[in-house]
């Protein structure tokens, strides 16, 4: 713990550097010519993940540790944000060089529409594991299913996440109005979880890998004063906004609960500016895959991560840097 907080407590700084201008050695942007995979100059790379108890943020704090433990220029440190919406806005500002982001939002980012009012020049690394939207009521509210949410309070997630992106467009589906229909609690996953514990929230919205330490602790702790909702009758109406929403299920492993649970599911990308230096971005996504298995260590989400699925990240493209890498690896069109 005491580590992970260190690379937090870096990578904010780091982030603080970049916005005054001070990061000299921060990567350069695309000047054309061949990638080479090579980078010349010491490099040092901002990772945008998520919350802290969340699986953006484990995994982006073990993907900064890979990307210095593989000894060649580029540098990294990773800082808790707000996730996917707050990720992309920061990234194209130049406050970051790597985001974690749900497949949804960075359509919106590359479409300018949802909470983009352009288009963002934003490329992708790779598509790497799946959400899974979790939806986790206390019993004693008497919620049996999202429409009966109706005046209660919800945690919709952190402003600016991905979490309250989904969150509010479930709400939709389920003939809900996310701004008066409900009593919206916007907050990060912590605070969340200490509500639903202590009673002052009555349902939460959160979208992440598996598992979720933060839900981990909730339902270790709470297990008998809460429980999930299948939320897939509202797949239908999910995918009239965007086709890239699936049916999936939490496996009953995952948290140990008595069975699996069915949910609704969206991708991941790791995302970067479309200008970011093609040689960083090669480096960055061979390391992705070359240090797979000490991401798994981190969590059992970054299992997901593969090769043969690497490139499914329409609309967004693929950034020409991480083409190369995925060629190199052998990644199939």
């Amino acid at each position: 713990m005491r580590r992970i907080v260190s690379t937090a407590l870096v990578g904010a700084l780091a982030v603080t550097t970049a916005a005054c201008g001070g990061r000299q050695d921060s990567a350069a942007s695309d000047t054309g010519g061949d990638v080479t995979c090579e980078v010349e100059q010491a490099t040092r790379i901002g990772i945008a993940t998520g919350n802290a108890t969340g699986v953006y943020f484990a995994l982006g704090n073990a993907y900064a540790e890979q990307i210095n433990a593989a000894g060649g220029n580029v540098q990294a440190t990773a800082a808790e944000t707000g996730a996917s919406v707050q990720n992309i806005q920061q990234l194209v500002a130049g406050t970051y060089d790597v985001a974690f982001s749900l497949a949804d939002t960075a359509a919106n980012a590359i479409n300018g529409t949802g909470s983009f009012t352009e288009k963002q020049p934003i490329a992708a690394l790779a598509r790497i594991h799946t959400n899974y939207t979790q939806v986790i009521v206390r019993k004693a509210s008497g919620i049996k299913d999202v429409a009966g949410m109706k005046g209660k309070r919800v945690s919709t997630g952190s402003p600016k996440s991905g979490t309250e992106v989904i969150a509010n467009r479930i709400l939709t589906a389920a003939g809900l109005k996310p701004e008066t229909d409900v009593q919206a609690q916007k907050l990060d996953l912590t605070k969340t979880v200490d509500g639903m514990k202590d009673g002052t929230i009555d349902a939460l919205f959160w979208s992440g890998g598996l598992p979720t330490p933060g839900i981990t602790d909730l339902l270790t702790t709470a297990k008998d004063q809460v429980e999930f909702l299948d939320i897939t009758p509202l797949l239908p109406e999910m995918q009239k906004i965007n086709e890239v929403y699936q049916e999936g299920s939490i496996p009953a492993a995952a948290y140990g609960t008595a069975a699996d649970v069915k949910t609704i599911v969206v991708p991941n990308f790791l995302l970067v500016r479309e200008d970011l230096d093609p040689n960083v971005a090669c480096v960055l996504t061979k390391t992705l895959f070359d240090r797979k298995a000490q991401l798994e260590q981190a969590n059992a989400a970054a299992k997901e991560i593969n090769v043969q699925t690497a490139r499914q990240t329409a609309p967004v493209p693929v950034q020409r840097g991480a083409t190369k890498a995925l060629d190199d690896l052998g990644a199939p069109q």
